[in-house]
């Protein structure tokens, strides 16, 4: 069993044609949070190139070293990429890719810089960078994680970003810091061994005026909004809650608007205006990760910590406890669920109809979303290190990132067909992020610019 927890990546989004608009426009230059809009994943339009080689500068644009260790996914605004990363004391940090059950948490305890930095997307060129936070971390890491896993996310006059215990922190878009908030020490790591510590990586998010921030951990755990424009405390939620990894989801259709969460002991609904529970859902695994996603009136979340590993299709504008009776498969608002079949890391993926869901291990499925009906599953070809991202999608294609540093290309629908591997040359834990014609890959030591008008530069 796989325990290692890479990140918000882990935080984590066009979908089918229905009433409810939950993607961004067609080939939006914005890709505002971790998965994008509604963390969908989805960006038709962008007219991305089916093959690339980043050791040949073939389809590559540019590229720029970030320093430091990060999974945190590049988001973007217009003309600015923002990433986060965490710079070690020490010359030679690393952390472990790979499929293995190790708890174990790193032994990097040095002083960190945390920090948030914007590339220009036309060239590469590192525009600014700011230091959120300097010193030792307060939590430990998994060795396979990173002190900076969580996503930032901008509305394009801030950026906002999570570094865990060490805080949040907004600025402009020129760089300059508004506010930082110290949300407290967060012990998050094995709901079965309290000693062992994973660090966060669950993704701040916006919603109108506010910053939802989910902090899970082994006591205490809560949910908060803050004010965006100053940090102020909106409101906050206490949760009866382990340890948790996903970064949460606002579904606003059908009437109704609810701030979905993924956890172990439930996965629940919220008011976002006021943190008021609205439903909750049982059964679910110990340890959670992807992101919850939705397309029109029917919301997704899993997990894939065996016994349970739940795969769980919710309709919209549920209220009470929806959990279902022990071996029923739907009723109430689950339309359909499927135990030992979720994903452990990687957030799934809808796209025109179908759900993709990609497993550690490399087996990728689809599913008719709305029957639950299994089109195919397959293993994806020579994997040997795994998935940690997310899938994403655009113009009938899925882009799959693995950690031994390839990108698979699959055509999208009711068969499988791979139609490219496309060479990054170090290992890949971040999900991609696609912004009118190009995407951001970020790789373990540089951030990729990938498109159709070839290499323009690098850096």
């Amino acid at each position: 069993m796989n325990r290692c927890l890479a990140g918000g990546v882990i935080a984590i989004s066009v979908l089918a044609p229905s009433a409810l608009a939950t993607s961004a426009e067609a080939a939006d230059a914005n890709w505002p949070q971790f998965r994008g809009r509604n963390a969908a994943g989805v960006s038709d339009g962008a007219l991305l190139p089916d093959i690339w080689n980043a050791a040949k500068g073939i389809g590559v644009l540019w590229k720029t070293r970030i320093p430091g260790l990060a999974h945190s996914s590049p988001v973007v605004w217009a003309d600015q990429v923002f990433v986060t990363t965490a710079i070690s004391s020490l010359p030679d940090a690393t952390f472990k890719p790979g499929l293995y059950g190790a708890g174990t948490a790193s032994e990097d305890a040095t002083a960190h810089r945390f920090q948030v930095l914007s590339v220009d997307r036309n060239s590469g060129k590192v525009r600014w960078a700011r230091t959120a936070y300097e010193g030792t971390p307060r939590e430990k890491r998994h060795i396979k994680a990173t002190y900076a896993n969580a996503s930032p996310a901008t509305d394009g006059k801030r950026i906002v970003a999570f570094f865990g215990s060490q805080g949040l922190y907004a600025y402009d878009m020129a760089g300059t810091l508004l506010w930082k908030r110290d949300l407290g020490r967060l012990d998050a790591g094995a709901y079965d061994a309290p000693d062992y510590e994973w660090g966060t990586a669950s993704s701040p998010i916006l919603f109108e005026d506010l910053v939802i921030v989910q902090c899970d951990q082994q006591k205490g755990s809560f949910i908060t909004a803050l004010s965006l424009k100053d940090g102020t405390t909106v409101w906050r939620t206490e949760r009866e809650e382990l340890p948790s990894w996903a970064t949460p989801t606002v579904y606003s259709g059908s009437g109704a608007t609810e701030l979905v969460t993924n956890a172990p002991n439930f996965i629940r609904g919220y008011d976002p205006r006021t943190g008021k529970e609205l439903w909750r859902l049982g059964r679910s695994s110990k340890i959670t990760a992807p992101t919850p996603v939705f397309d029109g009136d029917l919301i997704v979340v899993m997990s894939g910590r065996r016994p349970n590993a739940p795969i769980f299709v919710l309709k919209a504008g549920a209220r009470g406890d929806i959990t279902l009776p022990e071996n029923a498969t739907s009723g109430g608002n689950v339309l359909w669920t499927r135990e030992r079949s979720g994903s452990y890391m990687p957030t799934p993926v809808i796209y025109r109809g179908y759900l993709y869901v990609l497993k550690n291990e490399g087996i990728f499925i689809c599913y008719d979303l709305r029957s639950g009906e299994k089109r195919y599953e397959t293993r994806i070809p020579q994997v040997g290190s795994g998935f940690s991202a997310s899938p994403v999608a655009a113009d009938g294609k899925l882009y799959l990132s693995g950690e031994d540093g390839d990108v698979f290309v699959i055509k999208a629908g009711h068969e499988f067909e791979l139609l490219k591997r496309n060479p990054m040359g170090q290992p890949l834990m971040a999900t991609p992020a696609i912004s009118g014609d190009m995407m951001f890959v970020r790789g373990e030591r540089d951030l990729f610019a990938v498109g159709r008008t070839g290499l323009t530069g690098s850096r």
